[in-house]
């Protein structure tokens, strides 16, 4: 489980298509490297992966196709920066919310505008997604926790916008996406599992 705080920026220094994976190796900085071990898992961009070799501040990551065809890790080369957090350890502090890495797909960048030093995204995703992005809730954009601005729904497709402080720019992508630009998205699971069971009991009391 992560937080939704990335760590910073750090750089693809190899990548490799073998059968059925790619994996690629990100150079840390050697306090994320710390304590490192074969299995622990990884966000990059906001996808838990598995470490599968390292050496040093050096770590490799392996991910399938299925992985690939859901996330932007397939727009990934060499000197690319990706987004990093390490999992959670009991006792850390919890400054967002509860994030797995489990991407439920990409939304696209349509607009982009500045206010002083603050950004602002418009996020497009499916409108079958908008019933669990909610006005001043949660969302996990390439693994960062952020609050939900103004939403819409209209057209088979929803919208909402996200506000980006100078620090949150400082530690992650963001200042680089531009319109048409795809991020990770990953809902908040609390209002996932609310939103599905209030349908079901009203779907079930409906059939009654």
């Amino acid at each position: 489980m992560y937080s939704g705080i990335t760590r910073g920026l750090f750089p693809v220094i190899e990548l490799e298509e073998r059968a059925g994976v790619t994996r690629f190796t990100v150079e840390l900085s050697p306090e994320l490297a710390r304590n490192v071990e074969l299995g622990a898992s990884i966000a990059l961009d906001g996808v838990c992966l598995t470490v599968v070799a390292y050496e040093g501040v050096r770590v490799s990551f392996e991910a399938i196709a299925e992985t690939l065809s859901r996330t932007t890790l397939a727009e990934l080369g060499v000197g690319r920066r990706v987004s990093v957090e390490r999992s959670v350890r009991v006792g850390d502090e919890m400054g967002g919310h509860d994030v797995f890495g489990h991407v439920l797909g990409t939304g696209e960048v349509v607009a982009r505008g500045n206010v002083g030093e603050q950004l602002d995204l418009t996020i497009a995703v499916p409108a079958s997604w908008m019933k669990y992005i909610l006005r001043k809730g949660f969302v996990a954009l390439d693994g960062s926790s952020l609050t939900v601005g103004d939403v819409q729904t209209s057209a088979g497709q929803g919208r909402f916008e996200v506000h980006l402080i100078p620090e949150t720019l400082r530690l992650t992508g963001f200042a680089n996406k531009q319109v048409g630009s795809r991020v990770n998205v990953e809902l908040d699971p609390r209002t996932v599992a609310i939103v599905d069971t209030v349908e079901r009991v009203l779907a079930e009391r409906a059939s009654v």
